[in-house]
């Protein structure tokens, strides 16, 4: 224990500096996480003081090595870094931590806190979007590096503890990028012996160092998590290791220096005035003082403002040179690093012809072909099933065999595949996807809602999205799966009718630049002629009238596959002189971005509404009130022939048409 801060080390200094500001902003909240902040501040320290590229003035600079706090409970860690090396906080910000409408919440939030790269707190989200990270920048290295310009050229780092590594997505992850090879990913491992309910050996006694060997990693261990001499070499290490990604084990003392060090009543609550005062004497600091930080400590700190500034001035010195000497791909990566598409893109997007049927899972794959060059920053892949949800570029290499190309096999991974979308989606200069059935987004789940909470341009392509699927039986049969993703906030829905109304959702879904995911049938569907009809305006506004009679005595609701149904009940209903609107309604989401006026006039009231989803009822009656109906399904799907199943489930357009005289005669 030192007797005074005036015997430590600059080194030492800083470090405790960050451990108590840590202490103190998690004291002050009554709540929050202090035992990793005092131990992992020197791995903290060592990243942001002296081993980053990184520049505290641009937290956007896109050549910045990336950081991500993985164990995301630690965020008093992060938010003490942030302002001690000079990003856009200040100690009022950490003494507002945990509190209402602070930019200091709970857990890292991006887009929030100036410097922090990713959402985290769900533990393993943070190691898969690092993972994804570093796809990003392998990828886009080889697409705009040249010989003597290597504008793009950093490494990802992620802090991760035991509880990230327990969680299924960090295995998937890690074989990932194992196998990938992704040198530049360097992930440190907070290894303290202790997780929330106690020892780690209660529930966690896996070797984990010949674990991430087995997956093709290089892995180090530090035996002292305050030797920054051997937390540094083995860093040092990591970067030069380009072949597999790098897990450094450093044992920390969780909350070192307090009363209750290296054990679990220090993980997740505040310590008390009376064991923050003896933590603070443990390190010579003032007992008495809060969010104390030490002049020297202070300006050791912001020595990375002056060094950020200068790689980054370097940086732009290179990137002129290389703008002077490859111009268009100069224009490129500065077009996709702010996120914009080209001029006039959309022209290439096909339009489809009426003579056949054809799957939106098909009609979709049409079109990420058609913009293949023209959106140059579309990348990704399936998870293990490109050859079922057809996402795949025909023009393109493999990312694994060529990092410059745009396929990606993620292998039967859905989770960590959309962590891994999630990363590259908030690393910029790409607008990723991934894809699988729609019935195993339930796997992937926990991604989705990050990438909704994060508002990330990801895209998640999933087709076989009904009991249409057929054989394959209820255990591949979506049925609550719509409604579930349609309630997720900031994520926009998308299930298209047809071939043509697919072409204008892949439009909306890269213009929005938020979430969004595509649900696309297995089958065939028949074709809306687009001559007649302006489909890309129709699902601009979410839902749209398709056919429509003078004073219509029912409308007809339908989404995706089952558009046609409802275009098949209006044909019977008007045989018997009855008149029907058809709503084609392919976004939830958008359609209720629309005025109040406009929803009105494709649903107008007084008019008995019944819907047609082959999927949960629930939700839809929103739209139809209390009054109407809904052809859906409450129960599990069936085995047998797709058109079977439907028939056999009421989804014809017989039934459609039966039930909407059922609901004018109860009116």
């Amino acid at each position: 224990m030192a007797s005074s801060i005036a015997s430590l080390s600059l080194d030492q200094l800083s470090i405790d500096t960050l451990r108590l500001l840590a202490l103190d902003t998690v004291e002050k909240a009554k709540s929050g996480h202090p035992g990793a902040p005092l131990g992992c501040a020197p791995i903290s320290y060592l990243l942001f003081h002296k081993i980053m590229k990184h520049n505290p003035a641009h937290s956007k600079w896109a050549d910045r090595d990336r950081f991500v706090l993985s164990n995301g409970h630690a965020s008093a860690l992060l938010y003490g870094t942030l302002f001690l090396t000079g990003y856009k906080l200040t100690l009022d910000d950490l003494k507002g931590f945990r509190q209402w409408g602070s930019i200091t919440p709970g857990h890292p939030e991006y887009g929030l806190t100036d410097g922090v790269e990713a959402t985290t707190g769900p533990l393993g989200q943070g190691f898969g979007m690092a993972v994804g990270m570093a796809i990003a920048e392998r990828h886009l290295a080889a697409t705009y590096n040249r010989s003597g310009f290597n504008v793009v050229d950093h490494h990802t780092f992620a802090l991760c503890g035991d509880g990230d590594l327990m969680e299924g997505l960090s295995h998937e992850a890690a074989s990932l990028a194992g196998t990938l090879g992704l040198g530049k990913l360097i992930v440190l491992y907070d290894d303290n012996l202790i997780s929330l309910d106690g020892p780690t050996n209660w529930s966690f006694t896996e070797n984990v160092y010949k674990r991430f060997e087995a997956y093709n990693w290089h892995v180090q261990r530090v035996i002292d998590g305050n030797d920054l001499d051997g937390i540094e070499a083995a860093i040092t290490a990591a970067k030069e290791e380009t072949g597999r990604p790098s897990l450094i084990a450093v044992r920390t003392v969780i909350g070192y220096g307090s009363p209750k060090a290296g054990t679990n009543k220090v993980h997740g609550e505040a310590m008390g005035p009376a064991d923050t005062a003896a933590t603070k004497k443990f390190f010579g600091f003032p007992e008495d003082q809060s969010f104390y930080v030490p002049e020297d400590a202070l300006a050791n700190w912001r020595e990375a403002v002056k060094r950020g500034a200068g790689q980054e001035v370097e940086w732009n010195k290179l990137f002129a040179g290389y703008k002077a000497e490859f111009p268009e791909l100069a224009a490129e990566f500065e077009r996709t690093q702010a996120g914009k598409l080209k001029a006039d893109w959309e022209k290439v997007i096909p339009s489809f012809p009426v003579d056949k049927p054809v799957a939106t899972r098909n009609a979709g794959q049409v079109v990420m072909n058609a913009i293949y060059d023209s959106v140059p920053e579309l990348f990704g892949g399936a998870a293990d099933l490109t050859a079922s949800t057809k996402t795949i570029f025909k023009a393109s290499k493999h990312f694994a065999e060529d990092p410059a190309g745009r396929n990606v096999f993620f292998g039967v991974r859905e989770l960590g595949m959309c962590a891994a979308v999630n990363g590259m989606a908030v690393h910029g200069g790409l607008r990723p996807f991934g894809s699988t059935f729609f019935v195993f987004s339930d796997y992937a789940k926990p991604a989705l809602r990050i990438a909704a909470i994060m508002e990330a341009p990801s895209l998640f392509v999933f087709t076989h999205d009904s009991v249409g699927v057929g054989e394959d039986g209820p255990t591949h049969e979506p049925i609550e799966h719509l409604m579930a993703l349609r309630a997720v906030p900031h994520m926009t829905d998308f299930r298209p009718a047809d071939a043509n109304e697919t072409a204008a959702v892949w439009r909306l879904a890269l213009e929005r630049k938020r979430p969004c995911f595509f649900a696309l049938t297995r089958q065939d569907v028949p074709v809306i002629d687009a001559a007649t009809h302006d489909v890309f305006a129709g699902v601009s506004k979410g839902a749209y009238v398709l056919e429509n009679a003078a004073n219509p005595q029912v409308v007809i609701i339908g989404t995706g596959s089952e558009v046609q149904l409802a275009l098949g009940a209006a044909k019977l209903l008007a045989a018997e002189g009855i008149r029907a609107r058809v709503v084609s309604f392919p976004s939830w989401r958008i359609f209720e971005e629309q005025s109040a006026a406009y929803k009105s006039s494709v649903l107008p009231a007084n008019v008995p509404k019944l819907a047609v989803e082959a999927g949960a009822t629930l939700g839809w009656w929103k739209y139809v009130g209390t009054d109407g109906d809904v052809v859906g399904l409450d129960r599990f799907g069936a085995s047998a022939p797709g058109p079977v199943v439907m028939k056999e489930l009421g989804f014809t357009a017989e039934n459609v048409a039966g039930r909407a005289k059922a609901l004018l005669k109860r009116g």
